[in-house]
C-alpha cells in the first residue's frame, strides 16, 4: 500500500486537484471527518449527496425548550397580514421550527393586549413556545416551505427580547347583564355572572350601562343564581343593558415541531408540511363558515335617554358657594296677559321721527365702526415699529457688551503677561 501511494504520488504530482479527486478519491487532509451521535436512521436511509447540509454547533444553555418574547414585524411584501395562532415555520439561529406565536402590544399602561392580527405597517409583540435563544437573535418567518411557489414571501421577521413567561397576555371581555329590580339609584342585575363565587371575585368593579350611566358591583345575591346589588349614579331603565370590561389572561400553545425535511427521501426534501392553518384545512376539506346572525353588523337604533334633573338638598345648598348654588330659572312659559305691555300705534309725525333716528344710528353705527378699524391698524402699526425699536436697542446693548468684554478680556491677559515677566524664576 505505502508503495502504491508513493507511485499514485508520483504519477500524479504535476495535475490539478480536480483530476486527481477522479482518479484517486480524496486524499487525507482534503476532507474532515465528523461523528455524530443518536442520529435517525432514516437521514442515513435517505440521504441525497447532491442536497446541500449545514453544521452548526448549540451552546449548553441552548438545548431547552421555553417561552420567548419577540419583536415581530410583518414583511412589506408579504401579500396578507399574519392571524394570531396560525402556526409559522420560523428559521432562529441553527434550527428551523414550527410554533404557534400570540400577538400582542403594550398599552400605555403596561398592560400586553392580545392582537387578533398583526400591524400593517408597524412592530408588535409575539409570544412562542421554541428553543431557548440567546437574547438580540434575528430571526424570520415563513408560512411553508412545501414545494416552490411563484408567490413565494417572507412572512416575518424580527429579533428576541426576552427569555421567560414574565409577560401576561390579555384579551378584552366584556359581561353584559339586565337589571330586574330597581329601587332608586340601587338595581339587581342579572344574566352576567352564573354563581356566588364569580360576583365575589368581582366586588367593587366598576360597571357601566349602554346610555353611559356609571355604577359600581356591591354585593351577590342568593337568588338567583349569579345576581348581585349594583348602585349607579342615576336611577336605571328596565331597558338599560349593563356591561362589564374585564381583562382575560391567554396562555401560549405549546407546539415546537422541527423541520425534518433531510428525513424524507430523495426528491421529496422540499414537500414537507407540518400543521396546517384552519383557513387551509377548510379550503382542502371544502368547509364553508355559515355566517353568525347575531355576528353580523347591522345598524344600532336606541330611543334617546332623557335623565332626571338634578336635586340638591337643601341643607347641601347652604353650605355650597355661590358660584355652584342653583340659580332660579325663569319659567319658559307665556308672559300673562296683566303684565303684557299694550300695543302702540304710532302718529304719522312720530313714525318720520323714529326713521330719521333709526338712520342717524346707522350712519353713526358706520363711523365709530370705521374709526375703530383705522385705530387698530393704527395701533398695530405702532407696536411693529415699537418691536422694531426694541429689537434695535437690544442688538446695541449687545454689541456693547461684546466690546467691553473684549476689552476686559485683552486687559486681563495683558495683566497676566506682566506678572509672568515680574516673577521670580525657580533655582
Amino acid at each position: 500500500v505505502q508503495s502504491q501511494a508513493t507511485l499514485n504520488r508520483a504519477e500524479f504530482e504535476d495535475v490539478d486537484d480536480e483530476t486527481r479527486v477522479q482518479y484517486e478519491g480524496f486524499r487525507p487532509g482534503m476532507y474532515v471527518r465528523v461523528e455524530i451521535p443518536s442520529l435517525p436512521c432514516e437521514f442515513v436511509t435517505n440521504f441525497d449527496p447532491h442536497y446541500p447540509i449545514i453544521l452548526g454547533a448549540l451552546g449548553a444553555s441552548e438545548g431547552n425548550v421555553g417561552y420567548l418574547q419577540m419583536r415581530l414585524k410583518k414583511h412589506r411584501w408579504h401579500s396578507r397580514i399574519l392571524k394570531t395562532r396560525d402556526p409559522l415555520i420560523l428559521s432562529l439561529g441553527w434550527r428551523r421550527f414550527q410554533t404557534i406565536p400570540l400577538y400582542h402590544i403594550e398599552d400605555h399602561n403596561g398592560r400586553h393586549r392580545l392582537l387578533k392580527y398583526t400591524p400593517q405597517h408597524m412592530h408588535c409583540g409575539a409570544t412562542i413556545w421554541g428553543p431557548i435563544t440567546p437574547q438580540g437573535t434575528g430571526f424570520l418567518a415563513v408560512q411553508s416551505v412545501a414545494g416552490t411557489k411563484t408567490s413565494f414571501r417572507i412572512a416575518a421577521t424580527g429579533v428576541v427580547l426576552d427569555l421567560d413567561k414574565s409577560v401576561t397576555i390579555v384579551k378584552k371581555l366584556k359581561l353584559i347583564g339586565y337589571p330586574y329590580k330597581i329601587y332608586k339609584n340601587t338595581s339587581f342585575i342579572k344574566g352576567m355572572f352564573n354563581t356566588v363565587l364569580e360576583v365575589a371575585k368581582f366586588e367593587g368593579g366598576s360597571i357601566r350601562t349602554v346610555s353611559g350611566v356609571r355604577g359600581q358591583i356591591k354585593k351577590a345575591l342568593s337568588t338567583p343564581a349569579g345576581a348581585y346589588r349594583a348602585t349607579f349614579e342615576d336611577r336605571l331603565l328596565m331597558s338599560d343593558i349593563v356591561f362589564l370590561r374585564s381583562w382575560y389572561p391567554v396562555s401560549v400553545p405549546q407546539l415546537y415541531n422541527p423541520v425534518t425535511s433531510l428525513l424524507m427521501p430523495a426528491g421529496q426534501k422540499d414537500s414537507w408540511s407540518g400543521m396546517r392553518t384552519v383557513g387551509q384545512l377548510k379550503h382542502d376539506m371544502g368547509v364553508r363558515n355559515k355566517p353568525n346572525t347575531d355576528s353580523l353588523y347591522k345598524p344600532v337604533v336606541r330611543a334617546q335617554r332623557h335623565f332626571n334633573k338634578l336635586h340638591i338638598p337643601k341643607e347641601l345648598q347652604k353650605a355650597l358657594p355661590f358660584k355652584s348654588k342653583p340659580k332660579q330659572d325663569q319659567p319658559k312659559g307665556k308672559t300673562p296677559k296683566d303684565l303684557q305691555r299694550p300695543a302702540v300705534i304710532r302718529e304719522p309725525h312720530e313714525r318720520k321721527v323714529a326713521a330719521l333716528l333709526n338712520a342717524l344710528s346707522t350712519v353713526h353705527n358706520y363711523k365709530s365702526k370705521k374709526a375703530h378699524t383705522a385705530q387698530h391698524a393704527k395701533h398695530k402699526g405702532f407696536l411693529r415699529q415699537r418691536d422694531k425699536a426694541e429689537e434695535d436697542k437690544l442688538k446695541r446693548q449687545k454689541e456693547a457688551k461684546k466690546k467691553l468684554y473684549r476689552m476686559m478680556g485683552q486687559k486681563e491677559k495683558k495683566s497676566q503677561r506682566s506678572s509672568l515677566k515680574g516673577a521670580p524664576l525657580d533655582d
